[in-house]
């Protein structure tokens, strides 16, 4: 059994900031987690990828957050981080945590961010 948990969302100014935190609970200590990842899904659009990071520390930002957001992790605690700078309104999203455990994947319930310009 594996439960993701995400928090940290919520109503930012624009050019604000935000840290969001995933934390994965395995039960099973066998398991081992390869990657852990945010994305993101605006209102009449697709799930996009924000930012991903593997167990071994290498990471992956789609284009628009590079420079301003900066995925993080805590192997220890099975948990994963999205810090957020320089908010921007096309930002405003529901974000979800995405965990991949051994081919199987584990999503988060998602937490609103929401931008004001």
């Amino acid at each position: 059994q594996v439960q993701v948990v995400e928090s940290g969302g919520g109503l930012v100014q624009a050019g604000g900031s935000l840290r969001l935190s995933c934390a994965a609970s395995v039960s099973e200590s066998i398991f081992s987690i390869t990657a852990m990842g945010w994305y993101r899904q605006a209102p009449g659009k697709q799930r996009e990828l924000v930012a991903r990071i593997t167990s071994g520390g290498s990471t992956q930002y789609t284009d628009s957050v590079k420079g301003r957001f900066t995925i993080s992790r805590d192997n220890a605690k099975n948990t994963v981080y999205l810090q957020m700078n320089s908010l921007k309104s096309e930002d405003t999203a529901v974000y979800y945590c995405k965990v991949l455990i051994n081919g199987y994947q584990y999503w988060g319930q998602g937490t609103q961010v929401t931008v004001s310009s």
